[in-house]
Protein backbone atom coordinates (compact mmCIF):
# COMPACT_ATOMS: atom_id res chain seq x y z
CA UNK A 1 0.00 0.00 0.00
CA UNK A 2 1.08 3.66 -0.90
CA UNK A 3 0.15 6.52 0.97
CA UNK A 4 -0.67 10.01 -0.18
CA UNK A 5 2.99 12.41 -0.05
CA UNK A 6 3.68 13.92 3.03
CA UNK A 7 5.30 17.37 3.34
CA UNK A 8 7.74 15.84 6.28
CA UNK A 9 8.09 13.30 7.65
CA UNK A 10 9.96 12.67 10.41
CA UNK A 11 11.49 9.46 12.01
CA UNK A 12 12.18 8.93 15.38
CA UNK A 13 10.07 10.51 18.58
CA UNK A 14 13.13 10.76 20.53
CA UNK A 15 13.94 14.23 22.23
CA UNK A 16 16.03 15.38 19.25
CA UNK A 17 12.75 14.09 16.21
CA UNK A 18 10.39 15.66 19.18
CA UNK A 19 12.42 19.20 19.22
CA UNK A 20 12.57 19.11 15.44
CA UNK A 21 8.64 18.42 15.12
CA UNK A 22 7.37 20.96 17.90
CA UNK A 23 10.07 23.93 16.04
CA UNK A 24 8.42 22.52 12.46
CA UNK A 25 4.86 22.72 14.04
CA UNK A 26 5.07 25.92 15.78
CA UNK A 27 6.26 27.58 12.89
CA UNK A 28 3.32 26.25 10.54
CA UNK A 29 4.42 23.23 9.50
CA UNK A 30 2.58 19.99 9.57
CA UNK A 31 5.15 17.43 10.11
CA UNK A 32 4.14 13.49 10.49
CA UNK A 33 6.30 12.14 13.03
CA UNK A 34 6.98 7.73 13.18
CA UNK A 35 7.86 6.15 16.32
CA UNK A 36 8.72 2.70 16.57
CA UNK A 37 7.44 1.85 20.09
CA UNK A 38 3.77 1.22 21.17
CA UNK A 39 1.74 5.00 22.10
CA UNK A 40 1.47 3.58 25.90
CA UNK A 41 4.85 3.05 26.63
CA UNK A 42 5.64 4.38 29.76
CA UNK A 43 8.62 6.85 29.84
CA UNK A 44 10.56 6.03 32.79
CA UNK A 45 14.09 6.23 31.47
CA UNK A 46 16.81 6.94 34.42
CA UNK A 47 19.61 7.67 31.95
CA UNK A 48 21.09 10.57 32.72
CA UNK A 49 21.35 13.56 30.00
CA UNK A 50 24.24 16.42 30.52
CA UNK A 51 21.68 19.53 28.74
CA UNK A 52 24.13 22.50 27.89
CA UNK A 53 22.79 26.14 28.37
CA UNK A 54 22.59 26.30 24.68
CA UNK A 55 20.16 23.48 24.89
CA UNK A 56 17.85 24.81 27.49
CA UNK A 57 17.47 28.38 25.06
CA UNK A 58 16.48 25.41 22.74
CA UNK A 59 13.68 24.25 24.78
CA UNK A 60 12.64 27.02 26.20
CA UNK A 61 11.44 28.69 23.25
CA UNK A 62 9.19 25.64 22.46
CA UNK A 63 7.67 25.78 25.72
CA UNK A 64 9.23 23.03 26.92
CA UNK A 65 11.36 23.76 29.72
CA UNK A 66 8.99 24.91 31.97
CA UNK A 67 7.64 21.12 31.91
CA UNK A 68 11.05 19.86 33.45
CA UNK A 69 10.18 19.70 37.09
CA UNK A 70 13.95 17.52 38.27
CA UNK A 71 16.69 19.54 36.58
CA UNK A 72 19.99 20.16 38.34
CA UNK A 73 21.83 23.11 37.24
CA UNK A 74 25.64 22.57 36.53
CA UNK A 75 27.35 26.20 37.97
CA UNK A 76 30.99 24.87 37.88
CA UNK A 77 33.14 22.66 35.95
CA UNK A 78 36.27 20.92 37.10
CA UNK A 79 38.87 19.47 34.61
CA UNK A 80 42.35 17.56 36.15
CA UNK A 81 44.26 14.68 35.33
CA UNK A 82 45.60 12.42 37.47
CA UNK A 83 49.14 11.96 38.55
CA UNK A 84 50.11 15.63 37.39
CA UNK A 85 49.61 19.28 37.79
CA UNK A 86 47.83 21.32 36.22
CA UNK A 87 43.59 21.78 36.37
CA UNK A 88 41.17 24.34 34.84
CA UNK A 89 37.86 25.66 36.88
CA UNK A 90 34.68 26.76 34.59
CA UNK A 91 32.52 28.70 35.79
CA UNK A 92 28.67 29.77 35.14
CA UNK A 93 29.55 33.38 37.07
CA UNK A 94 32.38 34.01 34.46
CA UNK A 95 30.35 33.41 31.46
CA UNK A 96 27.20 35.68 33.30
CA UNK A 97 24.90 32.96 33.08
CA UNK A 98 23.09 31.03 35.51
CA UNK A 99 24.27 27.76 34.59
CA UNK A 100 26.32 25.62 32.40
CA UNK A 101 24.47 23.15 31.96
CA UNK A 102 21.83 21.14 33.37
CA UNK A 103 21.41 17.43 34.64
CA UNK A 104 18.21 15.26 34.03
CA UNK A 105 16.97 11.92 32.86
CA UNK A 106 16.05 11.16 29.77
CA UNK A 107 12.77 9.65 30.67
CA UNK A 108 11.65 12.88 32.26
CA UNK A 109 12.70 15.16 29.45
CA UNK A 110 11.18 12.42 26.86
CA UNK A 111 7.94 12.71 28.59
CA UNK A 112 7.75 16.58 28.31
CA UNK A 113 8.75 16.42 24.95
CA UNK A 114 5.74 14.11 24.47
CA UNK A 115 3.03 15.83 26.07
CA UNK A 116 4.02 19.02 24.18
CA UNK A 117 3.76 16.93 20.84
CA UNK A 118 0.33 15.67 21.90
CA UNK A 119 -0.21 18.87 23.10
CA UNK A 120 0.62 21.05 19.85
CA UNK A 121 -1.41 18.79 17.83
CA UNK A 122 1.56 17.12 15.96
CA UNK A 123 0.64 14.10 13.84
CA UNK A 124 2.36 10.46 14.85
CA UNK A 125 2.03 7.08 14.06
CA UNK A 126 3.19 4.36 16.83
CA UNK A 127 4.75 0.60 16.09
CA UNK A 128 6.21 1.81 12.89
CA UNK A 129 9.76 1.54 12.11
CA UNK A 130 11.41 3.49 9.16
CA UNK A 131 13.21 0.13 7.42
CA UNK A 132 14.83 1.89 4.20
CA UNK A 133 14.78 5.14 2.78
CA UNK A 134 15.13 6.18 -1.06
CA UNK A 135 14.93 9.16 -2.96
CA UNK A 136 14.84 10.45 -6.25
CA UNK A 137 14.88 14.49 -7.28
CA UNK A 138 11.16 14.81 -6.38
CA UNK A 139 10.83 12.90 -3.12
CA UNK A 140 11.68 10.23 -0.76
CA UNK A 141 9.85 7.08 -0.03
CA UNK A 142 9.99 5.42 3.17
CA UNK A 143 9.84 1.85 3.35
CA UNK A 144 7.43 0.89 6.99
CA UNK A 145 8.00 -1.81 9.03
CA UNK A 146 4.54 -2.26 11.03
CA UNK A 147 1.65 -4.21 11.55
CA UNK A 148 1.14 -3.68 7.99
CA UNK A 149 3.89 -2.95 5.81
CA UNK A 150 4.24 -0.47 3.50
CA UNK A 151 5.78 2.46 2.25
CA UNK A 152 5.22 7.00 2.64
CA UNK A 153 6.63 9.26 0.22
CA UNK A 154 7.45 12.48 1.76
CA UNK A 155 9.20 15.83 -0.06
CA UNK A 156 11.89 15.50 2.92
CA UNK A 157 12.55 12.64 5.35
CA UNK A 158 14.03 13.39 8.77
CA UNK A 159 16.00 10.53 9.93
CA UNK A 160 15.98 10.93 13.90
CA UNK A 161 16.48 7.52 14.77
CA UNK A 162 20.09 6.87 15.69
CA UNK A 163 20.27 5.82 11.38
CA UNK A 164 18.11 2.64 11.75
CA UNK A 165 16.57 4.09 8.52
CA UNK A 166 18.76 4.07 6.53
CA UNK A 167 20.50 0.38 6.32
CA UNK A 168 24.32 0.46 5.82
CA UNK A 169 25.32 3.67 4.75
CA UNK A 170 28.75 3.79 5.57
CA UNK A 171 30.68 6.67 7.91
CA UNK A 172 32.63 9.24 6.59
CA UNK A 173 34.72 9.52 10.15
CA UNK A 174 34.44 6.21 12.23
CA UNK A 175 37.21 5.29 14.87
CA UNK A 176 36.57 2.56 17.61
CA UNK A 177 38.09 3.92 21.05
CA UNK A 178 38.00 0.43 22.04
CA UNK A 179 36.62 1.54 25.54
CA UNK A 180 33.71 0.96 27.18
CA UNK A 181 31.48 3.75 29.56
CA UNK A 182 30.19 2.51 33.22
CA UNK A 183 27.57 4.31 34.16
CA UNK A 184 25.66 4.55 37.82
CA UNK A 185 24.21 7.10 40.36
CA UNK A 186 26.56 7.44 43.13
CA UNK A 187 26.81 10.04 45.95
CA UNK A 188 29.62 11.45 47.97
CA UNK A 189 30.65 12.61 51.63
CA UNK A 190 30.76 16.53 50.33
CA UNK A 191 27.52 17.66 49.09
CA UNK A 192 27.97 18.78 45.09
CA UNK A 193 27.02 22.24 45.32
CA UNK A 194 26.12 21.85 41.53
CA UNK A 195 29.96 21.31 40.92
CA UNK A 196 30.73 19.20 37.75
CA UNK A 197 34.36 16.98 37.31
CA UNK A 198 36.05 15.71 34.34
CA UNK A 199 38.81 13.94 35.64
CA UNK A 200 41.50 12.58 33.26
CA UNK A 201 42.88 8.99 33.39
CA UNK A 202 45.42 6.58 31.60
CA UNK A 203 42.52 4.42 31.45
CA UNK A 204 40.20 7.03 30.39
CA UNK A 205 37.90 10.18 31.74
CA UNK A 206 35.50 10.07 34.99
CA UNK A 207 32.69 12.42 34.79
CA UNK A 208 30.88 13.56 37.83
CA UNK A 209 27.85 15.53 37.16
CA UNK A 210 25.34 16.63 39.86
CA UNK A 211 22.34 15.10 40.15
CA UNK A 212 19.34 15.63 42.63
CA UNK A 213 21.56 15.31 45.64
CA UNK A 214 24.20 13.25 44.58
CA UNK A 215 26.05 12.73 41.31
CA UNK A 216 25.69 11.08 38.06
CA UNK A 217 28.81 9.00 37.27
CA UNK A 218 30.30 8.17 33.50
CA UNK A 219 33.53 6.02 34.32
CA UNK A 220 35.54 4.94 30.86
CA UNK A 221 37.75 2.24 30.88
CA UNK A 222 39.03 -0.74 28.29
CA UNK A 223 36.16 -2.94 27.38
CA UNK A 224 37.82 -6.07 30.00
CA UNK A 225 38.52 -3.71 32.61
CA UNK A 226 34.69 -2.08 32.32
CA UNK A 227 33.69 -5.69 32.63
CA UNK A 228 35.58 -6.20 35.50
CA UNK A 229 34.53 -3.08 37.35
CA UNK A 230 31.12 -3.26 36.36
CA UNK A 231 30.72 -6.36 38.20
CA UNK A 232 32.44 -5.93 41.73
CA UNK A 233 30.38 -5.41 44.55
CA UNK A 234 29.55 -2.19 45.56
CA UNK A 235 32.17 -1.78 48.59
CA UNK A 236 34.56 -2.35 46.39
CA UNK A 237 33.21 -0.34 43.01
CA UNK A 238 33.55 2.43 45.46
CA UNK A 239 37.11 1.74 46.45
CA UNK A 240 37.98 1.21 43.25
CA UNK A 241 36.27 4.58 42.08
CA UNK A 242 37.87 6.68 44.91
CA UNK A 243 41.33 5.42 44.12
CA UNK A 244 41.31 6.44 40.83
CA UNK A 245 38.85 9.59 41.41
CA UNK A 246 40.55 11.18 44.64
CA UNK A 247 39.33 12.75 47.38
CA UNK A 248 38.65 16.20 46.38
CA UNK A 249 34.56 15.39 47.11
CA UNK A 250 35.73 13.58 49.97
CA UNK A 251 34.53 9.54 50.31
CA UNK A 252 31.97 8.11 47.64
CA UNK A 253 29.25 6.69 49.99
CA UNK A 254 27.01 4.37 47.31
CA UNK A 255 26.14 3.48 44.16
CA UNK A 256 23.33 2.01 42.37
CA UNK A 257 23.14 -0.23 39.61
CA UNK A 258 25.62 0.25 36.85
CA UNK A 259 25.42 0.35 33.12
CA UNK A 260 27.78 -0.22 30.22
CA UNK A 261 27.92 1.14 27.04
CA UNK A 262 30.97 1.23 24.10
CA UNK A 263 32.02 4.31 22.98
CA UNK A 264 32.87 4.95 19.29
CA UNK A 265 33.11 8.16 16.82
CA UNK A 266 30.86 8.00 14.07
CA UNK A 267 30.26 10.75 11.85
CA UNK A 268 28.03 10.04 8.28
CA UNK A 269 26.92 13.90 8.70
CA UNK A 270 23.34 15.47 8.45
CA UNK A 271 23.27 15.79 4.06
CA UNK A 272 21.77 11.98 3.32
CA UNK A 273 20.91 12.89 -0.77
CA UNK A 274 18.14 15.38 -1.44
CA UNK A 275 14.93 14.90 0.05
CA UNK A 276 16.20 12.94 3.16
CA UNK A 277 18.37 14.48 5.92
CA UNK A 278 19.81 13.31 9.15
CA UNK A 279 19.66 14.43 12.69
CA UNK A 280 20.78 13.72 15.52
CA UNK A 281 22.85 10.16 16.47
CA UNK A 282 22.05 9.48 12.82
CA UNK A 283 24.26 11.86 11.38
CA UNK A 284 27.28 11.61 14.27
CA UNK A 285 28.06 9.59 17.10
CA UNK A 286 30.43 10.88 19.62
CA UNK A 287 32.59 10.19 22.61
CA UNK A 288 31.02 11.31 26.04
CA UNK A 289 33.51 13.56 27.16
CA UNK A 290 32.98 16.85 27.17
CA UNK A 291 29.09 15.68 27.07
CA UNK A 292 28.96 17.42 23.30
CA UNK A 293 26.75 14.73 21.40
CA UNK A 294 23.32 15.20 22.45
CA UNK A 295 23.46 18.68 22.54
CA UNK A 296 24.91 18.73 18.90
CA UNK A 297 21.75 16.69 18.14
CA UNK A 298 19.49 18.96 19.38
CA UNK A 299 21.23 22.15 17.59
CA UNK A 300 20.54 19.79 14.20
CA UNK A 301 17.15 19.50 14.75
CA UNK A 302 16.27 23.44 15.41
CA UNK A 303 18.27 24.71 12.64
CA UNK A 304 16.37 22.15 10.16
CA UNK A 305 13.37 23.59 11.73
CA UNK A 306 14.23 27.17 10.84
CA UNK A 307 15.81 26.47 7.23
CA UNK A 308 11.89 24.81 6.72
CA UNK A 309 10.00 27.52 7.70
CA UNK A 310 11.81 29.72 5.58
CA UNK A 311 11.44 27.57 2.34
CA UNK A 312 8.45 27.44 0.00
CA UNK A 313 7.02 23.82 0.23
CA UNK A 314 7.66 22.83 -3.26
CA UNK A 315 11.57 23.65 -2.34
CA UNK A 316 11.65 21.36 0.84
CA UNK A 317 13.97 18.83 0.59
CA UNK A 318 15.69 20.01 -2.40
CA UNK A 319 19.13 19.58 -3.30
CA UNK A 320 20.17 23.29 -2.34
CA UNK A 321 17.90 23.51 0.50
CA UNK A 322 19.81 20.80 2.40
CA UNK A 323 23.30 21.35 1.15
CA UNK A 324 22.65 25.03 2.44
CA UNK A 325 21.44 23.32 6.08
CA UNK A 326 24.31 20.91 5.78
CA UNK A 327 27.32 23.36 5.14
CA UNK A 328 25.94 25.37 8.61
CA UNK A 329 25.84 22.25 10.83
CA UNK A 330 29.23 21.33 9.32
CA UNK A 331 30.41 24.30 10.70
CA UNK A 332 29.07 23.24 13.81
CA UNK A 333 29.84 19.76 14.33
CA UNK A 334 33.25 19.34 12.88
CA UNK A 335 35.41 21.82 15.33
CA UNK A 336 33.24 20.03 18.54
CA UNK A 337 33.83 16.34 17.08
CA UNK A 338 37.63 17.16 16.19
CA UNK A 339 38.23 18.82 20.06
CA UNK A 340 36.28 15.94 21.36
CA UNK A 341 38.36 12.96 19.87
CA UNK A 342 41.93 14.72 20.43
CA UNK A 343 40.57 14.99 24.85
CA UNK A 344 40.10 11.22 23.97
CA UNK A 345 43.69 10.47 22.43
CA UNK A 346 45.37 13.32 23.99
CA UNK A 347 43.84 12.37 27.59
CA UNK A 348 43.83 8.33 27.43
CA UNK A 349 47.73 7.65 27.46
CA UNK A 350 50.66 7.27 29.86
CA UNK A 351 53.01 8.77 27.28
CA UNK A 352 55.31 11.41 30.09
CA UNK A 353 55.79 13.62 27.17
CA UNK A 354 51.96 13.56 26.57
CA UNK A 355 51.66 13.96 30.40
CA UNK A 356 53.60 16.81 30.91
CA UNK A 357 52.01 18.89 27.95
CA UNK A 358 48.33 17.89 28.83
CA UNK A 359 49.45 19.70 32.55
CA UNK A 360 50.51 22.64 30.80
CA UNK A 361 47.19 22.97 28.29
CA UNK A 362 45.34 22.25 31.38
CA UNK A 363 47.41 25.21 33.23
CA UNK A 364 47.46 27.56 30.57
CA UNK A 365 43.08 27.01 30.49
CA UNK A 366 43.29 28.18 33.85
CA UNK A 367 45.60 31.34 33.42
CA UNK A 368 43.75 32.34 30.55
CA UNK A 369 40.36 33.97 30.86
CA UNK A 370 39.78 34.32 27.34
CA UNK A 371 40.80 30.88 26.57
CA UNK A 372 38.36 29.53 29.15
CA UNK A 373 35.63 31.90 27.57
CA UNK A 374 36.22 30.35 24.17
CA UNK A 375 36.08 26.73 25.43
CA UNK A 376 33.29 27.51 27.12
CA UNK A 377 31.12 29.36 24.57
CA UNK A 378 31.77 26.16 22.18
CA UNK A 379 30.77 23.70 24.78
CA UNK A 380 27.11 25.59 25.15
CA UNK A 381 26.57 27.13 21.77
CA UNK A 382 28.65 25.38 19.20
CA UNK A 383 29.44 27.47 15.95
CA UNK A 384 27.28 30.77 17.47
CA UNK A 385 29.25 30.58 20.57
Amino acid sequence: MTEPAESIVIAGAGPVGAVCALAMKQGGLDPLVLEARPEDTQLNDRRTLALSYGSRLILERLGIWSRIKQATPITRIHISHKGGLGRALLSAEEERLPALGYVLSYGELAQALMDCLKDAGVRMRFGVQVKNVHANSQQSKLELDGDVPDTLSARLAVIADGGRGEGTTPAKWSRDYQQVAIVAEVKTEIPHQNLAYERFTPNGPIALLPKDDGYALVWVNAPTEAQRIAQLDDARFLAELQARFGSRQGRFLSAGPRGQFPLKLDYRGTQAGEHVVRVGNAAQTLHPVAGQGFNLGLRDAWELAQSCLDMPTEDLGSAAHLERFAAGRRRDALPGIGFTDFLVRAFSTSNPVVHHLRGLGLMALQALPPARHFVARRMLFGKNG
